[in-house]
Formats: structure tokens, sequence, C-alpha cells
């Protein structure tokens, strides 16, 4: 007898959260799954078994989330809060606070340090190891032009995106001044950037159905390869539905990108060729959030409701964990015209 298919979408997981998925994100030793939701809860998941491993719930919304170690992690909360999760102990710390609502968090490897972003218009740095106090924690604070939407992180370069489409450029190991301070090439609202894995540039993506693909190298030949593309829409009867793309995300070994929208669709994407790949059926709900796992192989989805059209009936917040086929992702080799005799 063969075994059943996994549905298209992916299979999906146990004990959700109970309100919108703010994020999640895959370890980068294992399968372990780390879920921040506006149910108020972190959780962290065996993505591969299937399993809820530890859960802690704030007072308000969780935003943001990122992984520490392997099982402890970092939350961004609305209620300005930055803290750190022990899930194997049960242990919980008060990193240091905000004065607002804190929406994005990225721990960085290389400088040991955490990241968090705030719509009080700052950044901070924080030093974990030295969790016993804010005082003892705090790095820095920096202030930007406007409140902080996305952040990503590769090497020890920092993008970050605020409102106002503003884009600021920092070196960790010099955060008195933006390296560069950039203005996003999309003429709507950013809602996600991503740094490429190889370290040239950055995706970001607006509330306006586009994705830009920008470069760090500031010369004329680098800003030279810079684009947008259109994207998550839909045409009917010659009217054009435009959708928020919420989510992007780099696949570890190919360097190609999967974008999630408001549409339900995920779409993966050779930048390089400038192609899309593939296209996964519908997801019950709006695409809040995407993670490749460190290898690749399994790409995690929340299917949540992003109330871009206010509040009305919509399906429940669910999390798919789909098997990634190498055809769905791996970049397809230009076919160039045989040369006349």
């Amino acid at each position: 007898m063969n075994p059943i298919p996994p549905p298209s979408s992916g299979r999906e997981l146990s004990d959700p959260p109970s309100d919108g998925i703010s994020n999640l994100r895959f370890s980068n030793h294992s399968d372990h799954l780390l879920v921040s939701s506006w149910d108020s809860s972190v959780r962290l998941y065996d993505a591969s078994a299937n399993v809820l491993r530890g859960k802690f719930l704030h007072k308000k919304p969780v935003l943001d989330c990122c992984f520490h170690d392997d099982s402890s992690g970092f939350t961004a909360g609305a209620d300005h809060t930055v803290r750190r999760y022990v899930f194997n102990a049960g242990k919980e710390d008060i990193l240091g606070k905000h004065d607002g609502p804190v929406r994005c968090v990225e721990y960085s490897y290389a400088a040991g340090q955490l990241i968090s972003g705030s719509w009080d218009k700052t950044l901070k740095s924080w030093d974990p190891r030295g969790a016993s106090g804010p005082s003892h924690t705090l790095v820095g604070t920096y202030p930007q032009p406007e409140r902080v939407y996305s952040m990503s992180l590769v090497g020890h370069r920092l993008v970050v995106a605020t409102a106002g489409r503003h884009v600021n450029v920092y070196d960790l190991r010099n955060m008195s001044q933006p390296e560069q301070r950039r203005e996003s090439s999309l003429k709507y609202q950013t809602r996600c950037v991503r740094c490429y894995p190889n370290g040239t540039g950055f995706a970001l993506s607006s509330v306006e159905g586009r994705v830009a693909m920008e470069f760090f190298d500031l010369s004329e030949a680098g800003q030279a390869k810079k684009y947008a593309f259109k994207c998550h829409r839909k045409s009917e009867a010659g009217r054009d539905t435009v959708y928020p793309v919420n989510a992007t995300a780099f696949h570890p070994i190919y360097g190609t990108f999967a974008t999630g929208g408001c549409d339900g669709y995920v779409n993966v994407w050779d930048g390089n060729n400038k192609k899309r790949l593939y296209q996964y059926s519908k997801y019950p709900s709006s695409v809040a959030a995407l993670s490749f796992s460190r290898d690749g192989r399994l790409l995690a989805v929340a299917s949540s409701y992003t109330f871009e059209e206010g509040e009305k009936q919509h399906e429940p917040d669910a999390i798919f964990v789909r098997s990634v086929n190498e055809i769905e992702v791996k970049p397809k080799p230009k076919v160039y015209p045989t040369p006349p005799p």
C-alpha cells in the first residue's frame, strides 16, 4: 500500500497559536521552529516530529522572535519589553525595555548581541550574557528616522527598514552611524526586508504587491543591478487586485527566495535570472511569515489573517511545514541558443 502523500500545502502543526502569527523562524541547529503570536505566546515546536516543545505567555502580543541557541530565544513584546526564554529550563529573563512596542529582534552570532527595533523610533543592542538587569545588558541606543518595521542581518551587516520608506544599513562593529542611509525604491510602505545569504544586498517587499532587489555596492555598476518586480496580484475582468507582500525567505543553499502575500500564495523566485520558479497551492488565509530550515529541506508557512481588510470572519491561524522539492527552489540553468554552424 502506498503511503498517503502529505497535502500540497504541507503538514499542519498541532497546537497552533489562537490569534495572528507575527513571525516564525527555524533554528540554525535543528528543525526546531520558534513562533510568536498576537495571542501573547511564544512557542517552540519540533517541526519534524510535530511536537510543541514549550510555550511562554506574555501579558500582551508578541510581535517577533528569534533563536539564541537551539532551546532558547528572544522576543519583541507589545508591552515594550525584550525578553529571553530558555525553554528546557522554563526560565525567563528580561533584557530591557523600549518606550514603545518592540517590533523586531535579531540575534547576531558574529557580535554576540541582540538587536531590537521599536515603534519608539530606536534600535537598541543588548548583551544577553548580562541578563540580570537592564543596566547590565544594554550596549547602546541608536535613533532611527521613523518607527522600525523590519530588520535583517547578514554577517556584520544589519539592514533596518522603517516607516516613511527609510532604509538604514549598519556595520555591527560600529553602530554609531549608519554605513548607508537609503530610501526604498518602492513607492509604498515596506512590509519586510531580508538580506541575501551571500551578503551582497537585500530584498524589500511592500504593501503594494512588489519586491525590490537592492545591492550594498554603491558604485554605478553595483547599483545598475538593482530592479523591482510585481507579484501577488490578481487580474479579473480588467481590474487588478494588489496584495501586500508580508514575508520573504531565502533558501540557504540556492539563494532563491520565497515570498508570501495576503493573497494566500507562496511564490518561489530566482532573483539572478528574474524568473518565478514555482507557486504553491493557495493557503487558507494570508501568508504572514515564512522560514526555510537550515538545510533548505523544509519551509514553514504561517497561514494567518493579517487584518488587511479589518475585522472579519477568517480561517483559523495555522502553521504548515512542507517538504521542499529541489525542483521548486533550484535555479534552472540558462539555455543559450545554439550558434548557427
